[in-house]
């Protein structure tokens, strides 16, 4: 089953936790759970009820229990736990969709604990696209094993069979006799404590009534009225506000420091940690007014620049071979001797910023030798450790709080801000909050890499690729492995040192990956006179993708429009994360070589659609993020200084560099879902590409493609 829904955006007309190895199966047997530090024994009909009349907290139940995912109180509310995190992906409503799906009550019932170290079980963190496919899963079969067991408990009170009851609306019903008792008044608001059931008979896709529809966002009205509260606009009694005194250039060396005028200024804080050097006053003015009259010296050395950095990279590589240099089947060079065509070409990738809404920032407070911090971050978890190790105390003493964020794009995953925040806490002995400047988010958090990927194949007449040798230098190895039908071929990933702080991006090294192997499919389909989205359909197995080449090509008109003059066509396509993409671009070249991206046209599959509208959001905003990256983002540095550290000087994608969009999701009913917030961007840069080329017939191996916005290079 396939359905299809279109959607147009025209700027013209618009200014993880372990899986339970336990089955579903209640019997009159004693039933021992763990809570805390000892062992709660409890006979039927109270055998998945904890003895304790509040939830426990995450640490005191095993996440292989319902209870450590979800609670029902008294009153009907369901508390739902997890450590995932919400930073604009709206993963907060489609989370509380499926488990209202399973457990049949309201979506208003639903109440969503996220990112509390304090309370939800264990998580790595919000990235790779999982939030969906695993803890989606997690959630659903917690919740269909908890409105088996509140059947059950029903059933034996009524001295029935549970098969012949219902849940509906937050209770559970026996159609015959129309007995009807609440949630709550079965769990009296005790724990849940049973095994998650692994084969839980869960809603299938086609049969969803809450999940699968476009619902309004939850706590959507608190972000539009101002209502929300992010790290930056939190405040406790007796705060202070935090600066951090930033070294000249990467790698300087504290020489010398006065902190003389600083310290005696009244209710400033100074802390000085080897070369950290911070201040904490009773208003960000005063810490500015102490952080400049602190003087200092520095050692600085001698840096790559990034007029050398792809150079550098290749001299500089790590490790004595290929990570991943085992992805290798065939011979290639035996089928580049088969080959009428070779095509060899080298791909550029710079280091690009994450440009978050919402910098770094935290608040951090000390009480009893024990620390919270909230903070703006994709790895709560995480963050908790780097905290417990900096501070040399147990992760039991450390909380850390995630409040929903204004986005991160795999940008936020360390706790720079957090530490930084804590240290002068603990010093000032008060509430310290931290907020990074714009400034500071662009030079001290870390980048998507940059990387060097040389790509040689070798083609047959009849189309088919013979020989295909991929060597990725720094930038990544998601998104290696090609999807093609490739006989031989030999495929690398070669880590190197980097002069600057790198890690994850939005779909990781496939951006990187993608476009060099893309480019390098429309090069190849040249050589040969043959059109792009044919070479592609000839040369993949993989019929997910080639649903979305055709869905995405129908919508485009590839084959039925005419192209104007100075216009040229473009396609890509590629899987990541559980997500299928196929982009069309078309792209204006004038007379004086000014590039316009004027269409694309995107269609997407990743299983079982959970919300459509924020689904769509998801591919919007990869496109919009997947363009800037296209075209013009790129950070510029020297000798360890970023040159372009401000919105005026990085460019990012504005109206005016809007083309008209079209969106064309595959709702995939009969297929798991999967996450979307990665595979949208990876096909924005080599559709582009491959639209200038068609248009101009320069094959730019660069990314960004113009950074001034002019062809620069000579014909391929």
């Amino acid at each position: 089953m396939m359905e299809n829904a279109k959607h147009t955006f025209d700027p013209d007309q618009y200014e993880l936790p372990p899986k339970p190895a336990h089955k579903f199966r209640l019997n009159r047997r004693k039933f021992f759970a763990v809570v805390g530090s000892g062992l709660a024994v409890a006979f039927i009909c109270k055998d998945v009820l904890s003895l304790a009349g509040e939830p426990a907290p995450q640490s005191a139940v095993p996440a292989n229990q319902v209870g450590a995912w979800i609670h029902i109180g008294e009153d009907g509310t369901v508390s739902v736990y997890t450590g995932k995190v919400e930073v604009g992906q709206n993963i907060r409503t489609s989370l509380s969709q499926i488990v209202a799906e399973e457990l049949h009550v309201s979506l208003q019932s639903i109440n969503m604990i996220m990112g509390d170290t304090g309370l939800v079980p264990y998580d790595a963190g919000t990235f790779g696209s999982r939030s969906t496919p695993q803890m989606g899963t997690q959630l659903r079969k917690a919740a269909a094993t908890a409105r088996e067991a509140l059947k059950e408990m029903a059933a034996k009170s009524w001295k029935t069979k549970p098969d012949l009851l219902q849940a509906d609306q937050g209770n559970i019903i026996d159609p015959r006799t129309r007995n009807k008792i609440s949630f709550g008044d079965l769990t009296k608001g005790q724990q849940l404590l049973l095994p998650i059931a692994e084969e839980v008979k869960v809603t299938p896709a086609a049969d969803w009534l809450i999940a699968g529809k476009t619902v309004p966002k939850i706590n959507g009205r608190s972000f539009i009225t101002g209502k929300h509260k992010y790290v930056s606009d939190m405040k406790l009694p007796g705060m202070l506000y935090g600066k951090i005194l930033r070294p000249p250039a990467y790698e300087a060396k504290l020489v010398d420091v006065d902190l003389t005028k600083a310290q005696a200024m009244t209710g400033v804080v100074v802390v000085r940690d080897g070369d950290f050097i911070g201040v904490a006053a009773r208003d960000l003015r005063t810490a500015d007014k102490a952080l400049q009259v602190i003087h200092a010296k520095w050692e600085t050395t001698r840096q790559p620049s990034t007029s050398e950095i792809f150079s550098y990279l290749l001299k500089n590589t790590t490790g004595g071979g290929g990570r991943n240099a085992n992805n290798e089947k065939g011979n290639v060079e035996e089928g580049q001797a088969f080959a009428d065509f070779k095509h060899t070409k080298t791909y550029h990738i710079h280091y690009i910023a994450h440009v978050p809404l919402e910098p770094r920032a935290a608040l951090a407070q000390w009480a009893e030798g024990k620390l919270t911090v909230w903070t703006g971050t994709q790895r709560p978890f995480g963050v908790q450790e780097e905290l417990s190790e900096v501070f040399n105390i147990s992760k039991e003493k450390v909380r850390v709080i995630m409040p929903d964020t204004g986005s991160a794009y795999g940008g936020k995953h360390s706790g720079e801000a957090a530490i930084e925040a804590a240290r002068l806490a603990q010093e000032a002995k008060k509430p310290v909050k931290l907020v990074w400047t714009r400034k500071e988010e662009f030079t001290w958090a870390y980048f998507r890499p940059a990387g060097v990927i040389e790509v040689s194949s070798g083609i047959k007449k009849d189309g088919t690729i013979s020989a295909w040798k991929f060597n990725n230098y720094n930038s990544g190895a998601s998104g290696l492995n090609t999807q093609y039908r490739i006989s031989n071929q030999q495929i690398a990933y070669h880590p190197s040192d980097t002069p600057l702080k790198q890690g994850s991006y939005r779909g990781l090294a496939s951006t990187a990956n993608v476009f060099a192997r893309e480019a390098h499919i429309t090069d190849m389909a040249r050589l040969l006179k043959m059109d792009q989205l044919e070479f592609r359909l000839l040369n993949t197995d993989d019929l997910r993708l080639k649903a979305v080449l055709e869905a995405a090509a129908n919508a485009f008109g590839w084959n039925g429009n005419k192209k104007p003059a100075g216009r040229g066509y473009g396609i890509s396509c590629g899987y990541e994360k559980g997500g299928y993409v196929a982009t069309c671009a078309e792209v204006a070249v004038n007379s004086d070589k000014a590039v316009k991206v004027v269409r694309i046209t995107q269609a997407f599959e990743c299983g079982a659609i959970v919300h459509p509208l924020h689904l769509e959001n998801q591919i919007m905003g990869s496109i919009v993020q997947g363009l800037g990256g296209a075209l013009f983002e790129a950070i510029d540095f020297a000798d360890g200084k970023i040159l372009n550290a401000s919105l005026s000087a990085y460019r990012v994608p504005r109206f005016g560099d809007m083309p008209k969009i079209d969106i064309v999701m595959l709702d995939r009913k009969d297929l798991p879902s999967a996450g979307a917030g990665e595979a949208a961007i990876i096909g924005v840069a080599p559709a582009v590409r491959n639209a200038i080329l068609d248009a101009s017939g320069v094959g730019l191996t660069t990314l960004p493609l113009v950074p001034d916005g002019v062809l620069s290079q000579r014909p391929a």
